[in-house]
């Protein structure tokens, strides 16, 4: 039962994770917007959360570097691959700085997800009540 309700979480946890990277995507499109040349970027949610709980249900943690304290060490490195790559957004009207960045797609894209986020934050608030007045009878 306890291993359900663990499962049930974590995808909302990587649900979560997923909305928080995107929306730090779009505040980076929406910030360059005057940036000559920029590409704005974005990922395709659905199976960036398919692929993370394909995938063991891990989501991209900082890459890890060891301390070398002495010259016969071996170096290392860890990283994990990332299950949301960044694709560039093709532009609907060509600018002439070649900034793709286009800011009504960008606000919407941006309260969309904030909006999403939310109704999953009180979901996860839900569940969570529910439980507690489960155990407390």
């Amino acid at each position: 039962m306890i291993d359900r309700i663990g499962d049930d979480l974590k995808f909302h946890q990587q649900a979560l994770e997923l909305r928080q990277r995107r929306q730090e995507v779009l505040a980076a499109n929406i910030a360059n917007a005057d940036t000559p040349n920029y590409k704005a970027r974005d990922f395709d949610f659905t199976s960036a959360l398919r692929e993370a709980m394909g995938g063991g249900g891990s989501l991209h943690l900082p890459d890890t570097q060891l301390a070398l304290t002495s010259a016969r060490h071996i170096p290392a490195k860890a990283f994990t691959p990332d299950p949301a790559p960044l694709l560039y957004r093709q532009p609907l009207q060509p600018s002439m700085d070649g900034n793709t960045v286009d800011m009504d797609v960008e606000r919407v894209q941006f309260a969309d997800n904030t909006t999403r986020y939310q109704s999953d934050l009180t979901l996860i608030s839900a569940r969570i009540k529910t439980m507690m007045a489960a155990l407390q009878q």
